[in-house]
C-alpha cells in the first residue's frame, strides 16, 4: 500500500517506519527540511530504542523515504496520515492550525486531481469533533461533496515506542466511511488481527485518547498524594502500593509516586480535556484534581531539597535525569525542568547528567547550567545530588563513589527507587521525596520487609489460615498510637 505520513515528528516518524517494516511503501512529508535531510541520511531526530536500526535498513531498502513537497506525496498515495502537532494554547486548549492548513493542502490536491478514493486518516491527538470538521473541509473540495476520513489515535509511549507500535493492545478507529473502515482493516490486520479492533464513530475515537490519558494522570496524582499522606502518618508507600497492585480490578501500572508527571502528552491531553468539558458546560472534577495536584506535586522536590539544606543560594546542586522519563531525550514539560528551574532562581549552581538528552536539554537551558559527561563526575564537590529521572544506569549506584566525590553531600531520591539502607551504610545522607528518611533503617536481623513487632494492644487482623507472626503484625501509626510527635516533621514540610 502507498502511505503518506503527513508530520515527521514522534507520531509521524515511528508510525512510519512501522508501516514500512511491514512492506508498505512510505514517504513522509514535513516543512523542516533541516530534518527531512536528517532522515534522508537514516539519522533520526529523536531518541527511541530500536527506531534508528530500522529507519535506517527500511531507507536502504527502499520502502521508506523523506520530502518536503507535502502535496506531491499527497497525490502518489492511497492512504494519507496526519500526525501534526496540536500544541497547548496559553487557555490550556489543542492548538489545531497545523491541523486545518493539511486539511486544505489535501484539499487543493484531491481538487486537482478529481481523487475521490483516497482515504484520509487523522493521527493527531485532536479535540472532539475535529475529525468531523476535518472531513467537512475535504468535502468542499471534491466533486459530489464527500471524503473518506477516519479518526485514528496513537497510544505510543515514549521509550517504547517501536515495541508499541508494533505490537499494539488495540486499534482504535473512528470513521463513517466504509472504504476508511475496510482500508485500515487491511492495512492493520499484520499487526494483531480483527480481535485488536475497535470501530466507532470519530467522536468517540478522539475522545479515546483523551480519556486514556487522562485515567493515567488521574493515577499518578492519586499515587503521589497518597505518598505525601503516608508520609505523615509512617506508612510506607511502596507496601501500600504493593498492597494495592495485587487486586486484579487495580493492577500496578501507574501506581509509582514520584515528581509528577511531564512530557510531551500527558500535560497537554489533561489540560485539552478539561478545556474541552468546561467549553460544553462540564466540569470534569477529578482530571481537573489531577491536573492540580500535579502542580503542587512538580514543585515538591524543589521545596524538600531547600528545607533539608536550610538554603540554596551558592549551594552546588547535582542533578541525574533531565528526560521526562528513561529511555527517551524528551525534556518538554519534564519534572527535573521544573525543578532545575526553582534551583536556579534560588540561587544555586546545578550541573546536570542524563545519558541522552543534555543536547536536549542544553537547547532549553543554555550555559544557565554545568553539564557533566561522567555521572560520578558530576557530584565532585556538590552539596545535593537528585534523582530525577531513573534511568538503568542510576538505579544501582556506587554509593562508596558518590561518598568519595562529595564527602558530606545530601542525596535525595525523586522517583522512590533507591533504599536508604545502602546510603546509610556508607555514612551519606539519604532523604526520598516518596518516603521521607527512617528514623533508623534495618541494618541487622530482625522481622522480614513490612513486618514489625506490635508495641500496644491493638487487635490482631483477622486473617483466615494466617501465620500468627503476619496477623499480628500491623504497625500502629503514629496517629493510631496518639502521638503526633513522629508525624508532626513530615505534616509541617509538606505544608510549606
Amino acid at each position: 500500500m502507498k502511505i503518506t505520513m503527513i508530520g515527521a515528528g514522534y507520531v509521524g516518524l515511528v508510525t512510519g517506519v512501522g508501516l514500512a517494516e511491514f512492506g508498505n511503501e512510505v514517504i513522509c512529508a514535513d516543512t523542516d527540511s533541516d530534518r527531512i535531510a536528517k532522515l534522508k541520511d537514516g539519522i533520526p531526530p529523536i531518541y527511541e530504542p530500536g527506531l534508528d536500526r530500522l529507519l535506517k535498513s527500511n531507507v536502504e531498502e527502499g520502502r521508506l523515504d523523506f520530502t518536503t513537497d507535502v502535496a506531491s506525496a499527497v497525490e502518489r498515495a492511497d492512504v494519507v496520515f496526519v500526525a501534526v502537532g496540536t500544541p497547548q494554547s496559553s487557555d490550556g486548549s489543542a492548538d489545531l492550525s497545523c491541523v486545518m492548513s493539511t486539511a486544505r493542502t489535501i484539499g487543493e490536491v484531491l481538487k486537482r486531481t478529481a481523487d475521490k478514493d483516497k482515504v484520509v486518516v487523522i493521527k493527531s491527538t485532536v479535540p472532539v469533533g475535529t475529525t468531523r470538521t476535518f472531513a467537512r473541509i475535504l468535502a468542499s473540495y471534491v466533486p459530489g461533496g464527500w471524503a473518506h476520513v477516519a479518526s485514528n489515535p496513537e497510544f505510543l509511549r515514549e521509550g517504547t515506542a517501536v515495541e508499541d507500535f508494533m505490537r499494539p493492545d488495540r486499534i482504535v478507529v473512528g470513521t463513517e466511511s466504509m472504504a476508511a473502515r475496510d482500508l485500515l482493516l487491511r492495512l492493520y490486520r499484520p499487526f494483531g488481527g480483527i480481535s485488536k479492533f475497535f470501530i466507532m464513530d470519530p467522536e468517540s475515537s478522539e475522545l479515546v485518547k483523551y480519556a486514556s490519558n487522562s485515567i493515567l494522570a488521574v493515577r499518578i496524582s492519586f499515587m503521589n498524594e497518597l505518598s505525601n499522606f503516608a508520609l505523615s502518618v509512617g506508612a510506607d508507600i511502596n507496601k501500600v502500593r504493593e498492597g494495592m497492585g495485587a487486586d486484579s480490578r487495580i493492577g500496578s501500572s501507574y501506581l509509582y509516586p514520584g515528581p509528577g508527571y511531564g512530557g510531551s502528552c500527558l500535560p497537554k491531553d489533561v489540560s485539552a480535556l478539561v478545556h474541552m468539558a468546561s467549553t460544553a458546560g462540564h466540569r470534569l472534577g477529578v482530571v481537573q484534581a489531577a491536573q492540580d495536584a500535579n502542580e503542587y506535586q512538580r514543585k515538591l522536590l524543589g521545596k524538600v531539597v531547600a528545607g533539608c539544606l536550610g538554603a540554596v543560594s551558592g549551594k552546588r546542586i547535582t542533578v541525574w535525569g533531565l528526560a521526562f522519563k528513561a529511555e527517551t531525550d524528551d525534556v518538554r514539560d519534564s519534572p527535573s525542568s521544573s525543578f532545575v528551574e526553582d534551583m536556579l532562581s534560588r540561587g544555586a549552581a546545578v550541573t546536570v547528567h542524563d545519558p541522552q538528552a543534555m543536547g536536549q536539554f542544553r537547547k532549553a537551558f543554555g550555559d544557565r547550567v554545568s553539564y557533566a559527561d561522567d555521572m560520578y563526575g558530576a557530584i565532585r564537590g556538590a552539596d545535593a545530588l537528585v534523582l530525577c529521572t531513573e534511568w538503568r544506569q542510576y538505579r544501582n549506584p556506587d554509593v562508596e563513589e558518590i561518598r568519595r566525590a562529595s564527602p558530606n553531600i545530601m542525596v535525595f531520591d525523586g522517583r522512590n527507587v533507591w533504599d536508604q539502607v545502602d546510603f546509610d551504610a556508607h555514612g551519606v545522607k539519604f532523604y526520598s521525596i516518596c518516603r521521607g528518611r527512617r528514623k533508623k533503617a534495618r541494618l541487622g536481623p530482625g522481622p522480614g520487609p513490612g513486618l514489625h513487632p506490635v508495641q500496644d494492644q491493638l487487635q490482631p487482623v483477622g486473617v483466615l489460615d494466617a501465620p500468627d507472626d503476619v496477623v499480628s503484625s500491623r504497625r500502629p501509626s503514629p496517629l493510631q498510637n496518639g502521638s503526633m510527635d513522629e508525624a508532626r516533621p513530615g505534616l509541617s514540610l509538606l505544608a510549606k
